[in-house]
């Protein structure tokens, strides 16, 4: 007997008339049916839906195309990884391979960088919480610490003076920049005179070994000018530093906040077209930093902390549909096995969705929600997909960065992740939680067993 065709109910869509815009006219996305040239069915029928999938390829391309950028235009560049973006071990080591630092901002990152067999002098130590007795070790070991504020400049004289060491040490500088919210509440003002008074207080002190200047100027930043305006303020405070106390740095840190491909929400170009390539930053950086009155030979090494940039368009979410239903608006809705507890970076960009399969049938604005019993589960407001069925599955791209350390097991547990390795080979990174691994943290009272 001849099987019926699968019934499609039908749908009203508003006909777009007239002429196209400058931008043209917005056509659904095509399918992703691998990713480097691995069937999406087959991971999924090996590791389950939800899944995170990481490109090794990409890791690398993005990492080699950042550092060539800069080295290209400055003589001594050093990529410092931050942990906080990804620190999934293998995606750490895919980074350290290629010669990155760490770049940490609280002891389970140290350590977690030191597991990944990252030398403790190849760390820099960011952030305000440095207990005394991992400082200490990192300390003696040679760690580069970043002072956060004059309260942490005396704890790290004393720990100093117990370990019988001169740590070194960088200053935090937060500054003023034209378009952009001051970063304030991290590192010490450059324009109210704290950050000179913290190096003559450092110099005077005689405990610490001043190494370098830091300063980070936001989060996904997307005017180079921004950076420049950055490097110029640093490099010429660098030049005080020279005429006045004789301290000559060995590096000036720009930190991190670059852009990735990703679109912002309410953003009015997409990511693609609005975020700087690596060679604007570039310039941007590095013509800034001719303002150093440093011999050509001596000139402090350009510390870059880029995590955002390098990560995000290497990951993937791919998540399966468990329904589709009609809003009262009369838009279509599809309810999803990923929720925002697992894709958090959800809340601040439109992630581009493409379907893992061939489809059919007219696309119009479609909601993505989550299985969370809860209305903020929304993956995006309205993306304009074809008819998606049970069963079918969708792709989030560029979702490299936080969303595999911001993550929680909130009503679902969280999922394998999955690398894709630079010749095809895949690997599980890391395994699909359990009850039981939940379990295993909790302790019930005698009285309740």
């Amino acid at each position: 007997m001849k099987q019926r065709p699968e019934y499609e109910p039908p749908s009203l869509v508003r006909h777009q008339m007239g002429l196209m815009n400058k931008f043209g006219r917005q056509h659904a996305p095509r399918p992703l049916l691998e990713i480097d040239g691995v069937s999406i069915d087959a991971l999924i029928a090996q590791h389950g839906s939800p899944l995170f999938v990481f490109s090794e390829r990409t890791l690398v391309a993005n990492y080699r195309d950042f550092y060539e950028a800069f080295s290209r235009r400055y003589p001594r560049v050093r990529m410092a990884w931050s942990y906080k973006t990804n620190y999934n071990e293998a995606i750490c080591r895919v980074f350290h391979k290629q010669g990155a630092w760490a770049e940490v901002v609280s002891p389970f990152e140290y350590e977690k960088a030191l597991s990944c067999g990252v030398p403790p002098e190849q760390i820099h130590w960011n952030g305000p919480y440095k207990p005394d007795d991992v400082a200490e070790r990192a300390a003696r070991d040679g760690t580069i610490i970043h002072l956060d504020n004059f309260d942490e400049i005396v704890r790290m004289e004393a720990v100093a003076q117990r370990v019988r060491c001169r740590p070194r040490v960088a200053i935090r500088v937060n500054m003023a920049i034209e378009g952009l919210q001051t970063w304030s509440r991290f590192g010490l003002n450059l324009e109210s005179g704290q950050a000179r008074d913290a190096v003559r207080r450092i110099v005077a002190g005689g405990c610490l070994d001043l190494v370098g200047l830091h300063t980070h100027v936001g989060t996904f930043v997307l005017e180079p000018s921004a950076y420049a305006t950055a490097a110029n303020k640093l490099a010429r405070f660098a030049n005080e530093l020279l005429s006045e106390h004789k301290v000559k740095l060995s590096f000036i840190d720009l930190g991190g906040g670059f852009a990735s491909p990703n679109s912002l929400k309410g953003q009015f170009l997409g990511g693609e077209q609005s975020a700087p390539s690596f060679a604007r930053y570039a310039d941007a950086i590095t013509q800034a930093l001719t303002a150093l009155e440093y011999a050509p030979a001596e000139r402090p090494t350009l510390v870059l902390e880029s995590g955002r940039a390098l990560v995000d368009t290497a990951g993937y979410l791919v998540t399966s549909v468990i329904a589709s239903k009609r809003q009262p608006d009369g838009q279509r809705g599809l309810i999803l096995d990923a929720g925002v507890n697992l894709l958090f970076t959800s809340f601040w960009y439109n992630h581009t969705v493409q379907p893992a399969q061939e489809t059919r049938g007219t696309e119009e604005p479609t909601v993505l929600y989550g299985p969370l019993c809860m209305n903020i589960d929304v993956l995006r407001d309205s993306v304009k997909l074809p008819p998606l069925s049970a069963g079918e599955r969708l792709v989030f791209r560029n979702v490299g960065a936080y969303n595999t350390t911001q993550w929680m097991q909130f009503i679902t547990l969280r999922p394998a992740v999955v690398m894709v390795g630079a010749h095809g080979e895949t690997s599980v990174i890391r395994r699909a939680e359990t009850v039981a691994d939940l379990r295993s943290l909790e302790q019930v009272p005698p009285w309740l067993r």
